[in-house]
């Protein structure tokens, strides 16, 4: 008889467990809520300007660009209220853009890494000069977007970019030993053009599938169990829900610029050997003459740091660092300590360089 309200407290804690599983499992999480405003557009491409949250004469004066990888939304930089990156820097007076890339349609398969280089960017960029009254900008990349903005900051290193922030940057693809991914671009495992020929733009289940193979059991078990196990913590479990709807809504990406990640970069190195041709100019890394903050992230198994550390050497910039953070390719931006150390370390290098 004593026995039953027990009993039935256990069935009720376990039936709400399962209802909050439920929810976060089949529902998407409000992401993305810093306030902005659409500036800009260029076929897919958006151009966002975030609101001013302190006042003008206490705001930084160059204003600094944001630009995430291709085959992801950049929402992990503006995660959720209270944990976002992009809320953080408005807060610290920044004047912060954020070039989304949008969704690549069949008709986008031939985009290149030269499209978004050397049109997008560089037009984005005239757009921010226009509307901030300033001939500088700060970029920051991140993953694939810091192949991007490290290509656009050797070819047009005369137009106006003052710092250059990169953050899990796969530059350098000689040490294949350590590239996670090495072994799956392998020519003799891996055919790109019937892959291409066959879809056009690559899938983002295939891109998804592959990244989650590195760590199967992190990432199909060991995550999950994470969520079961702290159902009694709502901060964590909101923080759970908030990453899982951002990694669960991946978007194609561009045959052209996928070919040449693959092609280009993975199996012949051709950026950091001198050698990557884009709309038939040269990539030198010596006309890198930006200040450099390149942020490596010393547990990175998508990016390992061998392919970040090398490129220091190879620039022209007179100021430059290199910050390592404990932490994975996303943690070091989106975990529960970046606010401690990600974030408070790369305003504190850009504010006394954007004034």
């Amino acid at each position: 008889m004593l026995q039953a309200p027990v009993a039935m407290d256990q069935f009720t804690i376990l039936e709400e467990q399962l209802k909050t599983v439920t929810r976060v499992m089949t529902s998407k999480a409000p992401i993305a809520q810093t306030p902005k405003e659409l500036v800009w557009t260029l076929n897919k491409a958006k151009l966002y300007r975030y609101i001013p949250a302190v006042p003008e004469k206490d705001r930084h004066r160059i204003p600094l660009l944001l630009i995430f990888a291709l085959m992801n939304r950049p929402d992990i930089l503006d995660l959720r209220p209270g944990h976002s990156f992009v809320e953080y820097l408005v807060g610290q007076g920044f004047d912060v853009y954020l070039l989304d890339w949008g969704v690549p349609g069949p008709e986008d398969k031939h985009l290149k890494f030269d499209d978004y280089t050397l049109e997008y960017m560089p037009r984005a960029i005239r757009k921010i000069k226009a509307l901030s009254g300033v001939e500088e900008v700060s970029v920051l990349g991140w993953c694939i977007g810091a192949i991007l903005t490290t290509i656009y900051a050797a070819l047009r290193p005369d137009d106006g970019l003052r710092n250059l922030i990169l953050l899990t940057a796969p530059l350098d693809f000689s040490q294949k030993e350590k590239l996670t991914f090495g072994r799956m671009t392998d020519e003799k495992y891996f055919d790109v053009d019937k892959v291409l020929a066959t879809f056009g733009n690559m899938p983002p289940e295939m891109i998804d599938y592959g990244a989650k193979a590195l760590k199967p059991v992190e990432n199909y078990i060991g995550n999950y169990l994470k969520l079961w196990d702290n159902l009694d913590n709502p901060q964590i479990v909101e923080n759970w829900h908030a990453m899982y709807t951002w990694v669960s809504d991946n978007i194609p990406m561009a045959g052209g610029a996928f070919r040449q990640l693959i092609v280009d970069l993975y199996r012949n190195n051709r950026l950091m050997t001198g050698e990557l041709m884009i709309r038939g100019e040269r990539v030198n890394l010596s006309q890198l003459r930006a200040n450099l903050l390149t942020v490596i992230a010393e547990g990175d198994h998508i990016t390992p740091p061998c392919q970040s550390e090398t490129l220091l050497a190879k620039v022209g910039s007179r100021d430059k660092e290199v910050y390592r953070v404990h932490g994975g390719h996303i943690g070091i931006m989106a975990g529960n300590s970046a606010h401690k150390r990600t974030w408070p370390h790369i305003e504190q290098w850009l504010a006394p360089r954007s004034n």
